[in-house]
């Protein structure tokens, strides 16, 4: 009997090795990008025909940015802010111990290919019924063997059961956590390129900031030596009241837009302090006005970009473990083997558990297979392969997206180099007519009116240049972002690095010197 049972164990886990390697379910393969073939080069980039200033596009055309892209503005200032950041931002953090679970969940989805092993001691003590009956029908302990009296039961049993991943459930579910891992890995270097923008972003509308401000404070000193001169102008009855008055309003006004401009400057510089993980209470940054034009910035071509944005990455990885999903429930239409075994000690008596005389073991398989379920299994199906197919028209429009902010980006930074060139040149011509006008006045051929209308002139056309400056730097930030910033894909981890064991180390320590996202 015991050789019969072996030899059905033997046979059984023969059949499961040679099943082991069936997988069911659609095999995973990357679709299309677009629907149309991706173009060779960017519209917006500035040819020979167009006019662009003096903005170009850095040389070679396949030249990338990587690692610290934020250098290329060559700002002490701002490389030591990103780098505060890349330690301290709450974001980052979070997606980061986001991608430590998503790891372990890789690690739970293995354990289900190896059988479990578990044991359970007992003791137990019981009295049987004194009017238990025998085959005769009678009472007592004639006949009824231990009836009324007290008995001990040790017990020391080993129970393993293994379900054999025949059908590839099992590694379907594998392969989608690991899968959601790297789609994790992916959002956890989105979340640091956008804190990485947002701090460049923040920062250079700081400095414009700055820049409008020097404009203001001049303007402020400008129009304080044109309200004296205006003023010893009246009291020597040269002038009249009212070119005073004009005086004053004007460096009234000039003071008050000088000092609203602290609101501004004040948020971007507390929203520079929460992505650097400090409280805006202790955080300060210098004032020093922008000066400082965009640099050249490596785009490379349209096809290298689905390679460097982590958001189009992670939009692909999603697909795959939808993919991955269709498997494990294509695999419930199928059988479930389940091998189980058992064997320990028994003994009323403790001294006699662990002899041999006490052992006892039994072993088989069972077989389970759903017959009816109204549609169950189908219906889960074509939900997955529904998610599956979304997946897939989210993907395409991720990457669509992604075309259009670069477009976007390009032309900004071709369109505002050129509208600054033109923006010196008013601000060149409403210095000379201020210059012109303000000599009038003082020679008696104008009223004081020309000239403030001339100061006016001017504080807005140097405004306006300045906040051209500012949208330029943050243009280009946003086009570096665009880009993908200095991320590829070859720095996504790859499935067997997302399934090795999460230390905890780790999961303490997520700020340790290396990349957090290739363990």
């Amino acid at each position: 009997m015991l050789n019969n049972r072996l030899r059905l164990t033997i046979v059984l886990a023969i059949s499961t090795r040679l099943l082991g390697g069936c997988m069911v379910g659609p095999k995973y393969q990357k679709p299309a990008a677009t629907v149309q073939p991706a173009p060779l080069s960017y519209k917006e980039v500035p040819s020979q025909s167009q006019e662009a200033g003096d903005w170009k596009i850095a040389q070679p055309q396949d030249a990338m940015l990587r690692g610290k892209w934020w250098e290329i503005y060559n700002d002490p200032e701002l490389n030591a802010l990103e780098e505060q950041l890349n330690i301290n931002n709450q974001n980052i953090k979070q997606a980061y111990e986001n991608f430590m679970e998503a790891r372990t969940l890789v690690t739970q989805a293995r354990a289900q290919l190896f059988p479990t092993l578990g044991v359970a001691p007992g003791y137990q003590r019981a009295q049987s019924s004194a009017n238990l009956k025998n085959t005769t029908g009678t009472t007592g302990t004639t006949g009824a063997t231990g009836s009324g009296q007290m008995s001990n039961l040790f017990s020391m049993p080993f129970e393993v059961s293994w379900e054999p991943d025949l059908w590839g459930r099992v590694r379907n579910t594998i392969r989608q956590a690991q899968y959601s891992a790297q789609l994790s890995a992916a959002d956890l270097e989105n979340v640091r390129l956008t804190a990485q923008a947002s701090l460049a972003v923040f920062f250079f509308e700081l400095r414009g900031q700055d820049a409008l401000q020097k404009i203001l404070d001049d303007t402020v000193e400008a129009d304080k030596k044109s309200l004296e001169l205006t003023r010893a102008r009246y009291e020597t009855g040269v002038d009249d009241q009212i070119s005073l008055v004009q005086a004053e309003n004007t460096l009234e006004n000039a003071e008050s837009a000088s000092t609203n401009l602290g609101i501004a400057r004040a948020q971007f510089e507390h929203a520079i302090a929460v992505l650097v993980g400090s409280t805006p209470s202790n955080f300060s940054v210098p004032n020093k006005p922008l000066n400082a034009a965009a640099p050249p910035v490596p785009v490379g071509v349209p096809s290298q970009l689905l390679e460097r944005r982590p958001d189009v990455a992670a939009s692909e990885r999603n697909m795959a473990a939808a993919n991955a999903q269709i498997g494990i429930a294509t695999a419930a239409y199928y059988p479930t083997l389940t091998l189980s075994a058992s064997a320990g000690f028994e003994s009323s008596s403790i001294t006699d558990l662990l002899t041999w005389p006490s052992r006892f073991w039994s072993v088989g398989p069972s077989v389970s297979e759903t017959i009816f379920d109204a549609g169950l299994r189908r219906a889960t199906v074509n939900q997955f392969v529904a998610v599956y197919n979304a997946n897939i028209a989210s993907y395409r429009q991720t990457v669509l997206t992604a075309f259009q902010q670069v477009e976007d980006n390009l032309a900004a930074e071709r369109i505002l180099s050129k509208q600054i060139q033109e923006q010196e040149l008013a601000v060149q011509s409403a210095q000379k007519y201020l210059e012109l006008a303000t000599a009038r006045y003082e020679t008696g051929v104008d009223q004081y009116l020309n000239v403030l209308i001339a100061q006016t002139t001017l504080l807005s056309d140097q405004q306006q240049l300045a906040s051209l400056h500012t949208q330029s730097m943050t243009a280009s930030v946003q086009l570096i972002q665009a880009l993908g910033g200095g991320w590829d894909v070859s720095q996504l981890p790859t499935p067997p690095q997302v399934s090795q064991k999460v230390t905890k180390g780790e999961i303490e320590a997520p700020n340790q010197p290396g990349n957090p996202t290739n363990p």
